[in-house]
């Protein structure tokens, strides 16, 4: 499942957090969504609320009961989660958190077995099958995919604070690469991609960062550009404004996400026990 940080109430995409690297082009930019189709069955005779809520971009995934008599939705904005509790005759609804006298979530184990877990597995999925390049062993126990910028200092950081762990052979960082910082960033992400061993290409930036790094190649390659592309419009989908975009799963499997250098403890929450 996808376990987010906090709970968020606002239906808005969060601010870039200031330990990531944001892109300094013009983006490569999202097919715009496909215009509205005609309600299923099923959606025809959803509340009125909940089928304008759908116009604004929520996803539901399924329902569930409530001691009050509130009917509970499950559903999504981008890649958050959300439970939207709608009232008996359809046209009022809450967002947010209902808790009970002792403080316990009463939608959260709906949100988890509708949404976060569905979501977190498709978006392993999908990183799983992306264009990356592998830094630590294969058998280590953790694996980690973190999007990243050849040009970024904040994924060089990252790459830095992560060397006990990969070292030890402990966890394996998926780096997938992207070029959106810089002018010449798709050109030096295209040099390890297409070097004849990627893995040493990759430490050859990430060792010699202070002084440029990796040379970038003259021209991308077609089938380079095609997965720099690729690589780029996943990180998009996947909510992440920047670099590093970190992909993880927990000690308790759920799959995290975190944009940007993670800070102080989170550090081992992500990478796991040193």
């Amino acid at each position: 499942m996808i376990r987010p940080r906090s709970m968020l109430f606002l239906l808005a995409t969060a601010a870039l957090v200031p330990a990531a690297c944001a892109r300094d082009a013009e983006p490569a930019k999202a097919q715009a969504p496909a215009a509205a189709s005609a309600a299923t069955p099923g959606q025809a005779n959803e509340p009125e609320v909940i089928r304008t809520l759908r116009t604004q971009g929520v996803e539901f995934m399924g329902t569930f009961e409530t001691p009050l008599g509130l009917t509970g939705y499950a559903g999504a904005a981008g890649q958050q989660p959300l439970a939207v509790y709608v009232s008996k005759d359809g046209q009022y609804a809450v967002v947010g958190t209902l808790v009970n006298a002792k403080g316990e979530d009463i939608g959260a184990g709906k949100l988890k077995e509708l949404v976060s877990g569905p979501m977190g597995a498709q978006a392993w999925s999908k990183v799983e099958a992306s264009h990356w390049v592998a830094d630590g062993k294969a058998d280590a126990p953790r694996v980690i995919y973190a999007f990243s910028d050849p040009n970024c200092p904040y994924c060089n950081h990252f790459w830095e604070a992560a060397r006990p762990w990969v070292e030890a052979g402990k966890v394996q960082i998926r780096e997938i690469l992207v070029g959106v910082i810089r002018q010449d960033s798709a050109n030096k992400a295209a040099a390890i991609l297409a070097a004849a061993s990627p893995e040493q290409a990759l430490l050859e930036n990430e060792r010699n960062f202070a002084k440029g790094g990796i040379k970038p190649l003259a021209t991308v390659p077609a089938e380079v550009q095609a997965q720099l592309r690729a690589n780029e419009m996943l990180m998009m989908e996947l909510g992440f404004q920047g670099t590093p975009g970190i992909v993880f799963k927990d000690a308790d499997g759920a799959v995290q996400m975190r944009s940007g250098l993670p800070q102080g403890a989170d550090l081992q929450t992500v990478l796991g026990p040193r």
